[in-house]
């Protein structure tokens, strides 16, 4: 029989496959820019909060922080590089204007990140009170990422068309949040992973429920959905 561990290791594991797809999903948009050299109305918004959102489930899965927590670090720390790269593309071809706004948002980011590194280990003891202010942070950045692509469903609604909803996208949203809420059922078990997971599910089925109802009415022709914001997937998880 399978012990608990050996059955949260594959979850994990599994966890992390489906996260890194969704983390180099954006890889084709970066690469057109590449091939234009140029960014011309991209946004780099999403991927900025994202780098915050890999930082800190990285500091929450430190030893220190919350112990048995290497499946949550390698899978972010893995996306914090990812995204790094995808900003520093943008850099590379984006106007002056451009690099000035990524840059200080980059730099407000890292300040507020030390900020909390520093509360974290200066002024809180054990991993348990830890775990729980960094926790809530995680959660807040997660949450906010997992619901952001509800955003898109009046424009579904109001249009009957599902063309700016892609399917695999919301499928693999979906399948990373179940992921990652077994992972964090299983023992040694992790509320501030199993909150924002959680609703990323609930967030995913909503998703798919919605290109169900529309998708028969052959309005889902995403030819023009050229461009994947990392808005539009959890991102975790992360974790």
């Amino acid at each position: 029989m399978v012990s608990a561990s050996v059955a949260r290791n594959i979850i994990g594991i599994i966890g992390n496959v489906i996260s890194f797809g969704l983390f180099f999903s954006p890889a084709p948009t970066f690469y057109k820019i590449i091939k234009q050299k140029s960014v011309e109305e991209f946004k780099p918004d999403p991927y900025i909060a994202t780098v915050l959102n890999c930082a800190f489930w990285v500091l929450y899965g430190m030893p220190f922080v919350h112990p048995n927590s290497l499946l949550v670090v390698t899978i972010n720390s893995v996306g914090l590089v990812i995204e790094f790269v995808y900003l520093a593309i943008f850099l590379i071809y984006a106007t002056n204007k451009g690099r000035k706004k990524v840059s200080i948002l980059l730099l407000s980011e890292a300040i507020f990140f030390a900020t909390i590194i520093l509360i974290t280990m200066l002024a809180l003891h054990g991993s348990k009170r830890r775990s729980l202010i960094v926790g809530i942070v995680c959660d807040v950045f997660n949450v906010m990422m997992y619901v952001s692509p509800l955003t898109i469903i009046a424009k579904v609604i109001k249009t009957k068309s599902v063309k700016y909803m892609p399917f695999w996208l919301s499928l693999a949203n979906f399948l990373n949040g179940v992921c990652w809420t077994t992972y964090a059922l299983i023992h040694p078990f992790d509320i501030y992973v199993l909150i924002s997971n959680s609703i990323g599910v609930v967030s995913g089925l909503v998703q798919l429920i919605l290109y169900a109802s529309y998708c028969w009415r052959g309005e889902n022709n995403d030819d023009n959905t050229t461009e994947v914001q990392l808005s539009q997937r959890p991102r975790d998880l992360e974790a």
